[in-house]
């Protein structure tokens, strides 16, 4: 086996043995058995209802407590742990940490008066157990990168990515024949009467975030050229599928988002493939025929996505998905909750209210009639700098910044066509 690929993707010489310094760990079947697990944990936590409810967290539990052993069992074997160095484990270790403190008896509101002689909530969170209950999920969410990061080489990065379109053209095809069927229940067994799902996600938004994280592998691979050109049509059609299941969704955050990210993919390509096209000969004219290329074929896909949605009936969805709908806010109420998000910072400005503790904490700031319970910000940014103040918001900064960092350095030195189009 070529050493190189036994490396994880994206290691820095992170491979840590006891037994050979320096010298890559040997594949093993627990590995394999962590790869797989990792995957099946990518589509059971879509199709389990988004893995939003008690029982497949509890599933969840087990398979990371068994990815934990397998990893334990992997460096007996080996004699060393496998394990990679990347610094975008750094920032969820530390918003990790920030839960943990925030869990701490440090409200110093003392005692109260009436039935009560103790305060009943006196850690600085808000809402401890909603707090607890999203430690548990950031505990989950490091192991699964940090396993899937010493796990994947680059031959299993292929095997995955593929199997993530794959799976993401399946979920936005039966995404769009259930908005076409109307059903009163996901999969007509699960009732939604205070959402609007979108295939197995409780709430259509979320279905839209899910296509936008599948839906740019498939950019990135197409516009990165990174496969052989009588297989684009399939990521052609991926695109097509994704595109009509997230305008369909009527999530102008979510429209939003995919357009931004056909463009960035389209810079992106444009610019590996001059890269590429380098020390040829007619290099400005080949360029300028990629560029028009490029744009030719977004277009196209567009139009195609656009006409799709008028087929199935979707007009209604396209119009609010362009901000068009009739109404006097249209911000359907985000404007409201957003005001009260920032006077939760502002008194909560260095730690938060609490990780999740959105909810309890906006029924103390609520300035309207009261009547509603709402549970997120409708703003991940803001979300963030309620729940864990500027160190929180900090930690989502440093993610981003890392992630970029790392991901454009590969697109503009990786070799493997295939690897760069996946960093896209």
């Amino acid at each position: 086996m070529n050493e190189d690929a036994a490396k994880p993707v994206g290691s820095r010489g992170a491979l840590i043995t006891s037994a050979v310094p320096g010298q890559p760990l040997p594949e093993t079947r627990f590995g394999t058995a962590i790869f797989v697990l990792l995957s099946v944990v990518l589509v059971f936590s879509t199709v389990a209802f988004g893995a939003v409810d008690t029982g497949s967290t509890a599933i969840l539990s087990l398979v990371f407590a068994v990815v934990v052993i397998l990893w334990a069992a992997d460096a007996w074997i080996t004699g060393g742990i496998r394990f990679n160095g990347s610094l975008l484990q750094i920032p969820i270790a530390a918003l990790l940490l920030i839960g943990l403190v925030q869990l701490l008896p440090l409200n110093g509101r003392g005692e109260i008066t009436g039935i009560l002689h103790t305060a009943p909530v006196s850690s600085l969170s808000l809402d401890p157990y909603a707090t607890r209950f999203f430690i548990v999920q950031l505990v989950y969410g490091l192991i699964f990168f940090a396993a899937l990061l010493a796990f994947t080489n680059r031959s299993r990065l292929r095997k995955l990515v593929v199997a993530i379109i794959i799976f993401g053209s399946v979920m936005a095809f039966f995404g769009i024949l259930q908005r076409l069927a109307d059903p009163s229940a996901i999969y007509g067994i699960r009732p939604t009467p205070q959402s609007i799902p979108f295939g197995p996600f409780v709430n259509q938004h979320h279905f839209a975030a899910f296509m936008e994280m599948t839906g740019g592998l498939t950019m990135g691979l197409l516009f990165g050229r990174s496969v052989a050109r009588d297989k684009r049509i399939f990521l052609v059609l991926a695109m097509i599928v994704m595109g009509t299941a997230v305008v369909l969704t009527s999530s102008r955050g979510g429209m939003l988002s995919f357009s931004a990210m056909v463009v960035f993919a389209v810079m992106a390509g444009a610019r590996t493939g001059s890269k590429g096209r380098a020390h040829s000969e007619n290099d400005s004219g080949s360029s300028l025929r990629h560029r028009v290329g490029l744009a030719a074929a977004v277009s196209g896909i567009g139009f195609l996505i656009l006409g799709t949605v008028l087929l199935v009936g979707g007009d209604r969805s396209l119009v609010r998905g362009l901000g068009f709908s009739s109404g006097d806010d249209f911000t359907s109420g985000r404007s409201h909750f957003w005001r009260v998000g920032w006077n939760i910072f502002l008194d909560n400005p260095i730690i938060g209210a609490g990780l999740d503790a959105f909810g309890v904490a906006y029924s103390r700031y609520d300035t309207a009639i009261g009547l509603y319970r709402v549970e997120r910000a409708h703003n991940d940014y803001l979300q963030i700098l309620t729940d864990a103040g500027i160190l929180g918001f900090l930690c989502v900064a440093a993610f981003i910044f890392l992630l970029f960092r790392k991901s454009l350095n590969v697109v503009g030195t990786a070799h493997d066509r295939f690897r760069r189009g996946a960093a896209i």
